[in-house]
């Protein structure tokens, strides 16, 4: 299995928990289940001396007994998660929560950490006012005083909101050289574009909701344990002794702070993953046509109107990102407007283009990001491109662009016309016999 590619272990990294002849897995809703019936088999929780299991494997059938612990639907999602991503895999109820269950298992005493999603920043402050951790900026290691054993460097590649990649084997090594630890935030560049445990990652971290689900049907989150967590021995592929524990303990304190997806949530999430390849790569390739297309547009509309475009796909050819990303860039971009107004108003002149947050899915969005970020440049529109024909979304965002630009010019003319660069003659005589014969025009302060 592990020699496979990421398409087929979506459809059968699972095969292990089928339990029944069903081709398209069951939905199973129970929240609670049976005990042998078996009373010699009955063995109370406290005498269970059974040791933990192998996290590749997934557990038996007759394992489950609360849904808050296993069950049938989380078990068959994790299955598929741990292979496509290289690593023990826990799902969760959000990508917030999985955030927040990192920080809760590592405790760190500082966190450095750069721009990007505010939804982390946020879990940070609520983190913040249980610890006294400390914030330090991840770009710039200077600030990094203090940083040691047990604190985390936290990196989202690629970025939210732009779409920027950044070499996770540059602060893997920052990292691990002062002690700490490196988490990757994926959730831009899903399997197969990157793979971050192969760059030194120690967890990665993805909100499944984005385009594991795909289908903006889905809350979930995603957290990954590296394999070769803290290994002496590079020789060997088994999981290392701190993996294992690592990813036991996160399993056991999942249970109890209650962050687990629904049985619903999690069918969903093994179903969309069937998928994952086929969307993502012709998302990728999309919005990497839609960046090209539109930075080099020479139309009077989209030069006046788009003032920036950032993607991965503009990032100087360095060796590192060829690596990184060898099977294509994210289907994230963002590009800013002459102006805030423009900005705003864009969204509304596009048919194919839907105005809302969030990302992944198979529909195509636009977001003026000012509506959720308020760290953001006003004039910043980010956009998640969905697996659309590129013609018609090229045209769509052209059009838009072609009418926002026209809107402004007219609005220009107006302007000058009211400010008298454009003045009417008729209004000019008017005006002019008004003040030989001292008339005044009678307005709304007259009373009428």
């Amino acid at each position: 299995m592990d020699d496979w590619s990421p398409a087929t272990k979506a459809i059968h990294a699972d095969a292990a928990v089928d339990d029944a002849t069903d081709v398209a897995p069951a939905l199973h809703v129970s929240t609670t289940f049976r005990y042998t019936s078996d009373p010699d088999q009955l063995v109370p929780e406290a005498d269970d001396k059974t040791p933990p299991r192998d996290p590749r494997h997934p557990a038996a059938a007759s394992s489950h007994v609360y849904s808050r612990i296993s069950a049938p639907n989380s078990t068959r999602l994790e299955s598929i998660l741990s292979s496509l991503l290289n690593g023990p895999s826990l799902a969760y109820a959000s990508g917030l929560a999985a955030f927040h269950a990192l920080l809760v298992h590592l405790r760190p005493r500082t966190v450095a950490i750069g721009q990007g999603y505010h939804g982390a920043h946020g879990v940070l402050r609520i983190y913040r006012k249980l610890t006294d951790c400390r914030i330090v900026d991840l770009h710039s290691p200077s600030s990094w005083g203090g940083l040691g054993t047990g604190d985390l460097v936290h990196l989202e590649t690629p970025l939210n909101p732009s779409g920027e990649a950044y070499d996770v084997r540059h602060f893997a090594k920052l990292a691990h050289d002062k002690g700490a630890l490196l988490s990757v935030d994926a959730t831009f560049a899903p399997p197969p574009l990157l793979e971050p445990f192969r760059f030194g990652a120690d967890y990665v971290l993805h909100s499944g909701t984005k385009y594991f689900g795909g289908h903006s049907d889905l809350l979930l989150g995603v957290l990954a344990v590296s394999p070769r967590l803290a290994a002496t021995d590079s020789t060997t592929t088994a999981l290392s002794q701190r993996c294992k524990e690592a990813y036991h303990e996160l399993h056991a304190e999942r249970g109890l702070l209650g962050g687990v997806p629904g049985n619903l949530e999690s069918w969903l999430g093994a179903r969309s993953l069937r998928t994952l390849s086929l969307r993502v790569q012709r998302q990728s390739a999309s919005a990497t046509e839609l960046v090209r297309r539109l930075t080099r547009d020479e139309s009077s509309a989209v030069r006046q109107t788009v003032t920036r475009v950032i993607h991965a796909s503009l990032q100087p050819e360095t060796e590192w990102l060829r690596e990184q990303m060898p099977n294509g860039f994210p289907a994230v971009f963002s590009f800013c407007t002459a102006t805030e107004d423009q900005a705003r108003r864009l969204p509304s002149k596009l048919r194919l283009f839907q105005h809302a947050t969030s990302l992944g899915g198979v529909e195509s969005l636009i977001e003026w990001r000012a509506m959720s970020d308020d760290t953001i440049d006003r004039r910043l529109l980010r956009v998640s491109v969905g697996v659309e024909d590129v013609d018609d979304l090229f045209e769509d965002l052209k059009r838009g662009i072609e009418i926002v630009a026209k809107e402004k010019e007219e609005g220009k003319k107006s302007v000058d016309v009211v400010n008298g660069e454009k003045a009417d003659p008729v209004a000019e005589e008017v005006e002019e016999l008004l003040a030989e014969v001292q008339v005044r025009p009678v307005t709304d302060a007259d009373g009428r």
